[in-house]
């Protein structure tokens, strides 16, 4: 089935992919099926913008880019209706990225606030990738003339520049890409969010105020998709709670951080509202809860993980999916570039496509 807009979603590979990347990404990118044309990335150049301690180097990353592939292909991404790939395949990424580093604007960069928090104190030993991150995700974006992005709470103030640098290059170079057959002066369009609904925003087994991480140095803070039954249970019945039984009303999570982290994920994989869980678990104690949310973490997180280490002992079918995806992406970023160049000014060798 064809659909007239375009989704690109972008995931990098850092590894330990976990509950919180399932249930506030993955989870919708399969619902995104069914209503888009959808181009699935992993982002392997965006992954090395900070130190090689940080993305392990390159063995590290080819088996963290294959693990996130498998994930998507285990958790119901459709590779053949869909396009599934690494970014470092198709050049125009980078290509793209230098165009848009020449309309992007330094004061744009100074402002975005994840370089502040990624960066930390010491901001002058970071990347120029790290800084210049958002100018490539804009080109990710741009590069297949997406209409949308889902995008998270972290990740608008990206989305709003990946706006401002197409705006601006279709306002810089109006008159030429009038002459290449856009009549409105418009090349790029200006992407919208997806908005999936309210966000499952999953926070620590051991502290409801703390983001679900895989950096956190406890294995029992989080759920990885590729845990077995057994750790799903032993990290669930392990997790942090309080000495009150459930309330009945969603009011009475107020305050009570792991409480509504716990409630929060069995509605998210139940596809329930809090409010409904609570009609059936209110009143009751943490263990009784805790037993019903290892079954459903259990059967819905189980057969993920069976699959994931059965695609990831088949790395030559991974690469397989990623080049024919890149192949496949490649074609329409190829579509793109060549038009970019010609409303630039660049030369080029050969005729493109268009």
């Amino acid at each position: 089935m064809a659909f007239t807009e375009l989704v690109f979603s972008g995931v990098q590979p850092t590894g330990n992919l976990h509950l919180g990347n399932y249930l506030g990404a993955i989870v919708n990118f399969v619902k995104m099926q069914e209503t888009h044309n959808c181009i699935y990335c992993v982002v392997d150049m965006h992954a090395i913008t900070q130190g090689v301690d940080v993305w392990g180097g390159p063995t590290e990353l080819a088996r963290n880019t294959r693990e996130v592939t498998a994930a998507f292909i285990a958790a119901g991404i459709d590779p053949k209706k869909h396009i599934v790939f690494n970014q470092s395949q198709v050049a125009g990424h980078a290509e793209l990225a230098w165009i848009f580093n020449c309309v992007a604007r330094v004061g744009w960069l100074n402002r975005m606030t994840q370089f502040k928090e990624k960066a930390g104190k010491d901001r002058e030993n970071a990347s120029i990738g790290l800084y210049d991150y958002p100018v490539l995700m804009a080109a990710d974006i741009l590069l297949y003339r997406a209409t949308h992005v889902p995008v998270g709470e972290d990740q608008k103030q990206h989305l709003e520049l990946s706006r401002d640098i197409a705006q601006k290059f279709n306002n810089d170079f109006a008159d030429s890409i009038r002459r290449s057959g856009f009549d409105d002066g418009l090349f790029f369009p200006l992407p919208e969010p997806l908005i999936m609904g309210p966000a499952t925003r999953v926070m620590s087994l051991r502290d409801g105020t703390k983001k679900m991480s895989k950096s956190d140095a406890s294995d029992y803070s989080r759920i990885n998709l590729t845990d077995d039954a057994d750790a799903i249970a032993q990290k669930i019945r392990k997790a942090k709670t309080d000495p009150e039984p459930l309330p009945s009303e969603e009011k009475g999570l107020e305050a009570r951080p792991e409480a509504d982290n716990l409630v929060g994920i069995f509605a998210a994989l139940s596809a329930r509202s809090k409010q409904d869980v609570l009609r059936e678990f209110g009143g009751g104690q943490f263990s009784s809860f805790k037993n019903a949310l290892v079954e459903l973490c259990v059967s819905k997180l189980s057969p993920i993980a069976g699959e994931m280490k059965r695609l990831v002992a088949d790395p030559a079918y991974i690469d397989r999916v990623l080049i024919d995806g890149a192949d496949r992406a490649r074609a329409l970023a190829d579509q793109t570039m060549t038009k970019t160049k010609d409303i630039v000014g660049f030369i080029r060798g050969q005729t493109g496509p268009w």
